[in-house]
C-alpha cells in the first residue's frame, strides 16, 4: 500500500508506570510508513510485534497494489484468484461509502491517479482529454461486483485500488486482535491513522492526538491537540502533494472521479473521526472531493461522523471549522 503524505502527530505522554501494568510500544515499518502500536499490558506479557507483523503480511498479500502477487493485483491483470475475508469487508466497506458518497470516494479511480503521476505506475505520456475520457471508461464502483470467492469487472482495464482505505482497516484489524486478548487501553497507530481504547497508562489521562498544520514546507507543527477515547480518526491532506497551473491554481492528488482531473480546492486537510478506523480513512478521502459546502450537507444526515477541516480563504489565509462536535 503507497505512502499517505499527511500525518497526524500522536503526542506521548511519559511517566512513571501504575502498579504492575505498563505501556508497551511496538514500532515498524509497514505500507510504505511507520507504524507504532501502544498498548497497557502486564510486565510479563509476550511482545506482540511478530503478531502485528503476520496480520500486515495477510493484508498487505490480500490488498497491495505494489505486489504482484496480491490478491487485488492478480484481479487487476484480470487473472483468476479467490479473495479472502479482508478483502470482502473492505470491499463491502467501499462500496457503501461509494453509494452514500455519490461515487466522491472510488476505489476504481487509480488508473486515473496513475495517469497523473500521483500513484506507482508513472504519468502518461502527452495526456489529453481523449486519453482521460477513455481511461474514465474503466472507472467506476458500480462496474465491480463481487460473491463468497471472487471479483467480477465489467471492463477489463478497470484498476481497483483500496489504499484510501485498507490503511484504516489495516489499523482496525489490530485493535480488533488487541480486543480479543481483553487489552482495555491501546492507540494504534499507521501513517498518522489512529484508533484508541480507554486512556494512556503512562499518564493516567486520555490519549491525546494531534493535529498538524499545513506546512508546504514540509516540517511537522501541531495545529490543536485533542483528546481522543474509544474513537478512531483519520486525515486526508493535500498540501504535500499537489500540482500547480500556469495560473497558481493547486489541484490536489485526489482526482475528482466525475471529470478525471485533479480536484481544484481551497480544502488542505480534512480530518474525521468515527468508531472505526476504515470509516474515518474512506471518509477522509471523500470529503476531500466534496468541497466544504458538499461535506457540510452531506454531515447533516451523519452525526456519527466528526469533521474538522483546515482551508484557504480568499485571502490565503488559514481557516478551521469544526463540524458534528469534532471537539477543541
Amino acid at each position: 500500500m503507497k505512502r499517505f503524505s499527511f500525518y497526524i502527530l500522536v503526542l506521548l505522554f511519559v511517566s512513571s508506570c501504575k502498579d504492575d501494568i505498563q505501556n508497551k510500544r511496538v514500532i515498524g515499518n509497514v505500507f510504505g510508513t511507520s507504524y507504532s502500536v501502544q498498548y497497557s499490558t502486564p510486565e510479563t506479557e509476550t511482545d506482540l510485534q511478530e503478531q502485528f507483523e503476520k496480520l500486515f503480511y495477510i493484508i498487505n498479500k490480500s490488498m497491495s497494489t505494489y505486489q504482484a502477487n496480491s490478491f487485488i493485483s492478480k484481479i487487476n491483470r484480470n487473472e483468476e484468484t479467490t479473495i479472502d475475508s479482508h478483502f470482502r469487508k473492505v470491499f463491502d466497506a467501499s462500496k457503501d461509502i461509494y453509494k452514500l458518497t455519490d461515487g466522491a470516494f472510488d476505489p476504481t479511480i487509480g488508473v486515473v491517479v496513475n495517469a497523473w503521476d500521483f500513484g506507482p505506475e508513472g504519468a502518461i505520456e502527452n495526456l489529453d482529454q481523449a486519453k482521460i475520457d477513455s481511461l474514465m471508461l474503466t472507472v467506476g464502483f458500480d462496474k465491480v461486483t463481487r460473491d463468497d470467492s471472487t471479483v467480477i469487472k465489467e471492463h477489463k482495464g478497470t484498476f481497483i485500488d483500496f489504499n484510501a482505505i485498507a490503511k484504516g482497516y489495516a489499523v482496525d484489524v489490530i485493535a480488533e486482535f488487541l480486543d480479543a486478548r481483553n487489552v482495555e487501553n491501546y492507540l494504534v497507530e499507521i501513517g498518522g491513522e489512529v484508533r484508541t481504547k480507554g486512556i494512556n497508562m503512562s499518564s493516567g489521562n486520555s490519549w491525546k492526538i494531534g493535529v498538524e498544520n499545513p506546512n508546504f514546507d514540509g516540517s511537522q507543527t501541531v495545529m490543536k491537540a485533542i483528546s481522543l477515547t474509544d474513537e478512531a480518526m483519520a486525515t486526508s491532506g493535500t498540501y504535500r502533494k499537489f500540482k500547480v497551473d500556469e495560473q497558481g491554481n493547486k489541484y490536489a492528488h485526489i482526482i475528482d472521479t466525475k471529470t478525471g482531473y485533479p480536484s481544484k480546492t481551497n480544502l488542505l486537510s480534512i480530518s474525521v473521526i468515527a468508531s472505526d478506523c476504515m470509516t474515518a480513512d474512506a471518509y477522509a478521502t471523500a470529503f476531500k472531493a466534496m468541497g466544504i459546502e458538499g461535506v457540510k450537507s452531506f454531515l447533516k444526515d451523519h452525526s456519527e461522523l466528526k469533521v474538522f477541516l483546515i482551508f484557504e480563504n480568499d485571502k490565503n489565509q488559514l481557516e478551521t471549522l469544526s463540524l458534528n462536535g469534532f471537539p477543541e
